[in-house]
């Protein structure tokens, strides 16, 4: 009897209440509500094979995934629209095909029988000696492979952990493994971390008869997340180590522009300049690399859950799989988020050299300031005494003329008979005209200057 690979149950659609009932629904209400059902676990009857690929994605868009999936036999006339949710299984008679995008990768899962030669007893068997899609099918999937497992679900006696143990390390080849009790011992999961010479890495987990279809599909499922969130994390420790050199440069100019700023050995425009510059090179690496940060913790933070739901029990002289993980996973994720608060504190240290610096030049610029105004009321204090030496120059002046006058005016009476001696009278009103042309003076600055 061929295995049954039937899928989960369709997600019941959504009751809307009787009309009048409710007020209208949000528009996102549906969607929301059906997200819960959006990625339904297979139902796989065991014995099976999964074979997952995941791709990054990075500029594949789902036109190129929908006409790659067409190439599936009988799949000529499916629509993009289909793919908007970014979910979608094609079942056939013997095997289902899988296709789910996520942000930064998608993921083609193949669920199909189990060759008889791979049961539990084979010792390293080739998998896919009977593949359910054409191998140029899985070679041409858009993208570049982050991911490639082999999971192979069979049954066996869970009784005896020792011949159990034996008959999985001779179905690896005799490699030491990593194993686990699943679900508190319902089955186990093995695996070596090792990438094969075809390109996959292989998982096998052991079921007792009668595992029902959901388990073992929540198994699956559960596994499948796990190793490829785990690669996903790790993508961010190649960053991490990249920016190792940068940071460290940047931290020793940090560390000398404060130096020089303490000590004043250079101007505040070098300063500047270096600061800037050094600056936009920080806030370049934060722009570029700080999503691959928060993805990997994003992701820690899913293998993390992940391991949690397979309630894992130890294997005596076996490593578990969680165990195995957290322990090579977690000084990554520590390098990773180390960098990342290196970054963050090298930009907010930067902030605080470019505010002491901000502060030192207005300071300098306060003083200048200040000198300026100084030579600006000493100017004044110029302009006034130089104003006030020429006021009584043209009070001087402007008497000069108005004593010639009345000398010409005296003049012009002694020749017209009248007895007047015009030098004596003009001598005598020097002092009057003096004072006449000092008080007409005063009384113009007393109007300009009148509020």
């Amino acid at each position: 009897m061929s295995p049954d690979f039937s899928l989960d149950p369709a997600a019941p659609a959504p009751r809307h209440a009787p009309h009048g009932l409710l007020p209208p629904d949000d528009p996102q209400r549906a969607s929301l509500h059906n997200e819960v059902h959006s990625r339904p676990s297979a139902r796989i009857r065991v014995p099976a094979l999964i074979v997952q690929v995941a791709v990054l994605n990075e500029g594949v868009t789902r036109e190129m995934e929908c006409a790659h999936l067409r190439r599936l036999p009988g799949q000529q006339g499916l629509a993009p629209e289909q793919l908007n949710g970014n979910f979608l299984r094609l079942r056939y008679a013997d095997h289902t095909v899988k296709w789910e995008r996520h942000t930064e990768f998608t993921g083609y899962v193949i669920v199909q029988p189990l060759p008889d030669a791979a049961l539990l007893g084979a010792q390293a068997p080739d998998l896919l000696s009977a593949p359910a899609v054409a191998p140029e099918w899985l070679r041409g999937i858009p993208g570049r492979t982050v991911a490639a497992i082999q999971l192979a679900l069979v049954t066996g006696d869970l009784s005896d952990e020792r011949a159990l143990m034996n008959l999985g390390q001779t179905w690896f080849g005799g490699h030491t493994l990593v194993a686990s009790q699943l679900g508190n011992g319902h089955s186990w999961a093995l695996t070596e971390f090792r990438i094969g010479a075809d390109g996959f890495e292989r998982m096998l987990v052991i079921a007792p008869p009668g595992t029902t279809d959901t388990r073992a599909g929540r198994i699956t499922q559960r596994l499948l997340e796990l190793e490829t969130y785990r690669l996903m994390a790790l993508r961010g420790v190649p960053v991490a180590k990249a920016l190792g050199p940068m940071l460290s440069q940047a931290e020793s100019a940090l560390s000398d522009i404060t130096a020089r700023l303490e000590s004043k050995s250079a101007s505040d425009q070098d300063l500047l300049d270096t600061l800037v510059s050094l600056a936009a090179q920080v806030e370049r690496a934060t722009a570029e690399h700080s999503y691959r940060f928060a993805a990997t913790r994003a992701y820690d933070t899913l293998v993390g859950q992940r391991i949690t739901e397979l309630r894992e029990k130890a294997i005596p002289g076996t490593q578990m799989l969680g165990e195995f993980m957290q322990r090579r996973l977690s000084p990554a994720m520590a390098t990773v988020a180390a960098t990342g608060q290196r970054l963050v504190s090298l930009s907010e240290r930067i902030s605080r050299a470019s505010a002491l610096l901000r502060t030192r030049v207005d300071i300098a610029t306060e003083v200048q300031n200040q000198q300026l105004l100084e030579k600006l009321t000493r100017g004044q204090e110029l302009q006034l005494r130089l104003q006030s030496t020429v006021e009584g120059l043209s009070i001087a002046a402007i008497s000069y003329y108005v004593v010639s006058l009345l000398l010409y005016g005296g003049k012009a009476l002694k020749a017209s008979g009248v007895p007047l001696n015009p030098e004596i009278a003009a001598g005598a009103l020097i002092p009057l005209v003096l004072w006449a042309v000092w008080r007409t003076t005063r009384r113009i600055h007393e109007r300009i200057h009148a509020p």
